[in-house]
């Protein structure tokens, strides 16, 4: 069955079709109008829809007085149970006359649909037995709702009479209430049944469907809603990006909502970015700032604090922010929002620190980022944080100095450094190698010796050796850091100017970037960074 709908649109209606047993989804900011178009979608298919608004109560309670299922499923679906009930009594009775805010307040509706379908398979069962029938009986919805729910909770066991409803804990203690279920239990048992109770080829709509589900079982739980109800679509309005990214389907981004009435509304496309950065970046109302690390690394953390204007996307090795900034700048589709990229120095030339300038990357002023905290300005900033000043700061600073020099120059530490930095120079001169023209195997052969030839990896050591002992003959550190790459010298920082290890330090910058307790350590953050222009 194909479903039917228009939203309104600044340039005119937009058009949607939607199949039995597939999905639809939408992602947007707070206050884009995600539950206002929720309920546009749900009045324009009236009776063929059933939304679960995301303001919704879960009280859990069994005592539930027993009704028919007809008017159990009306007052489920509608908010009304008398026999003359219709569509138009939903907005009013189940809405409260405001379908976008009135809390959806139904699982007492829901039970009673439940329990009076128990009940009826139940008489059924029992006269066909009285037949003789001997067939096998049809599974109730509630025993469809035990089977999926103790999957996704395999920790847990429903027990479900003809008027209650218990837990218990497999081989644990005595069973609990259902109404004592905890609200991710409760939740999950919420949507399995309005899903498992929606009418034959109906339209569900769900306005946040992530609420108050663990995000480990989450896809499991959708996978398995949709697969009960292969007769419906789906409609999911989220502003969950990873939710909306894991699931497949048709996808929109909601940009904007205009009171009067129109949404604007565009396709999520194919960038080449996976689907969750791409609804990250169509979501976003500020630049792009592609960067190196993780969600959950010190990268990311001083990224996001000391570029507050931009909306940081970590994308882990310097390559990847390379290819992201290129591939964004070059879709069109994605115009309307700019990008810029950052990476570590990471031994990379004058002249190829001029080429990715020219593509919208800045290079760092250190090896690696965690080296920031190991500059001059930066370092001092925290010392003096922690109270150190005039020639005491200056012997603090000076111990650290020291101790992160004594390092470098113990064991063979310049000697490892100028071999990665050998191979990071060989592989960079290999990749820029094009063989495109050479049509046989001795053409191969010989460019490939041409190119080559010219590639001296002792000088290349060298340049590298004279660069480290130079630098620390001088007591630059800001050269040094630049040149040296080794992620355990944090540690000293850590040591000499709060007294602490590598894994608390780095903990307390990120607190002190967060909620810029320090603002001088974040202003320091922000002087020796590179300045950052959207384009």
């Amino acid at each position: 069955m194909t479903f039917n709908f228009e939203i309104p649109t600044p340039s005119g209606q937009k058009t949607f079709a939607l199949e039995g047993g597939t999905s639809l989804l939408f992602v947007g900011a707070n206050g884009c109008g995600k539950t206002r178009l929720a309920v546009k979608i749900e009045k324009d298919l009236e009776l063929k829809a059933h939304r679960i608004s995301a303001h919704r109560a879960l009280n859990l309670k069994t005592s539930v007085e027993k009704i028919n299922e007809e008017e159990a499923l009306r007052g489920l679906r509608i908010g009304r149970t008398n026999e003359d009930s219709t569509v138009a009594h939903r907005e009013n009775v189940r809405w409260g006359r405001n379908s976008s805010v009135s809390l959806l307040n139904d699982y007492d509706r829901l039970l009673q649909a439940l329990f009076a379908e128990q009940t009826n398979k139940a008489v059924e069962t029992h006269k066909k037995a009285r037949r003789g029938d001997t067939g096998a009986a049809e599974a109730t919805k509630f025993e469809k709702l035990t089977e999926i729910w103790e999957r996704l909770l395999s920790h847990r066991e429903l027990n479900i009479t003809g008027d209650d409803i218990k837990v218990s804990v497999p081989g644990g203690a005595a069973p609990y209430k259902a109404e004592d279920m905890s609200d991710g239990e409760r939740a999950i048992f919420y949507l399995i049944g309005q899903t498992l109770c929606a009418d034959d080829n109906s339209v569900l709509i769900f306005d946040e469907p992530e609420l108050h589900i663990h995000k480990s079982i989450m896809s499991n739980l959708w996978d398995e809603l949709e697969a009960a109800r292969p007769d419906c679509a789906f409609i999911f309005i989220s502003h969950d990006l990873e939710f909306v990214a894991s699931r497949i389907g048709q996808k929109y981004i909601i940009r904007e909502y205009d009171p009067a009435g129109t949404w604007t509304i565009e396709d999520v496309p194919e960038t080449g970015f996976s689907e969750e950065i791409t609804t990250t970046i169509l979501g976003s109302r500020r630049p792009i700032l592609f960067v190196e690390g993780t969600d959950s690394s010190l990268d990311f953390a001083i990224y996001r604090n000391c570029y507050p204007e931009w909306t940081v996307i970590p994308c882990g090795a310097c390559e990847n922010v390379i290819h992201s900034v290129v591939t964004m700048r070059a879709n069109a589709s994605l115009t309307r929002v700019t990008c810029s990229g950052i990476v570590d120095a990471d031994d990379y030339s004058a002249s190829e620190i001029a080429h990715l300038n020219t593509l919208g990357i800045e290079v760092l002023p250190v090896s690696e980022i965690e080296n920031l905290l190991l500059l001059p300005d930066i370092a001092r900033a925290i010392a003096q944080h922690e109270g150190h000043n005039g020639a005491a700061l200056n012997t603090k600073l000076q111990q650290m100095d020291d101790a992160i020099i004594a390092n470098i120059q113990s064991g063979n530490n310049i000697e490892d450094n100028v071999i990665r930095y050998c191979r990071r120079r060989i592989d960079r001169i290999l990749k820029k190698i094009d063989l495109s023209n050479a049509n046989t195997v001795a053409a191969v052969a010989t460019a490939y010796t041409t190119e080559t030839a010219a590639l001296d990896v002792e000088a290349i050591a060298d340049v590298r050796r004279t660069a480290i002992n130079d630098a620390v003959t001088n007591l630059d550190m800001t050269r040094l850091m630049a040149l040296y790459d080794n992620k355990g010298l944090v540690a000293l920082a850590a040591q000499h100017l709060k007294a602490t290890r590598k894994g608390d330090f780095e903990n307390w910058i990120i607190r002190v970037l967060g909620n810029n307790s320090v603002p001088e350590i974040t202003q320091a953050f922000k002087s020796v960074l590179p300045a950052v222009v959207a384009s």
